[in-house]
């Protein structure tokens, strides 16, 4: 049996704050906000693989009420995501994953995200793909305002 999830995140830009997208820090003037470390494709990626299985998402597993996900490591939290997939049964296909931004320019570290998004999913890095695209400075993403990001994924029975 095979599954497909979608998930999507959006998160504003924040003075203070370092620029993590798929576990990779990339050197920016501004970072993102969030309750955790605000890796905007990494939270997509989690709700895309757990869409696919239909365990919830990730503020139902990781709620930023909690104070314990305060700051927290998303590719941890990642690794989490692919542990509980596992126990319910399920495997990674591949993951396909697009993170809108007019800036930073992201295709010096596409290379390097795809490769800690493997590691953390601990499957090979040839299932996983990483885009970066701007929206032509149309909307919030645009507007330099912040980074959003999609993700598809197939997750199989094991």
């Amino acid at each position: 049996m095979m599954r497909i999830g979608h998930g999507y995140d959006v998160h504003r830009f924040a003075p203070d704050r370092k620029l993590i997208l798929g576990g990779v820090e990339i050197p920016y003037a501004l970072g993102l906000l969030g309750h955790s470390d605000a890796d905007v494709l990494a939270h997509a990626i989690m709700d895309a693989l757990l869409g696919a299985a239909a365990l919830g998402d990730i503020g139902q597993h990781f709620p930023d009420t909690d104070e314990a996900y305060r700051g927290a490591d998303s590719m941890l939290l990642l690794r989490e995501v692919c542990r509980i997939l596992g126990e319910h049964g399920f495997g990674i296909g591949n993951i396909d994953a697009t993170v809108i931004a007019q800036q930073p320019k992201l295709k010096d570290y596409i290379v390097s995200m795809r490769e800690t998004i493997a590691e953390n999913c601990g499957i090979d890095v040839s299932s996983v793909s990483v885009k970066a695209t701007t929206e032509e400075r149309l909307g919030f993403t645009g507007r330099l305002e912040g980074i959003s990001a999609h993700a598809v994924c197939l997750i199989i029975a094991a």
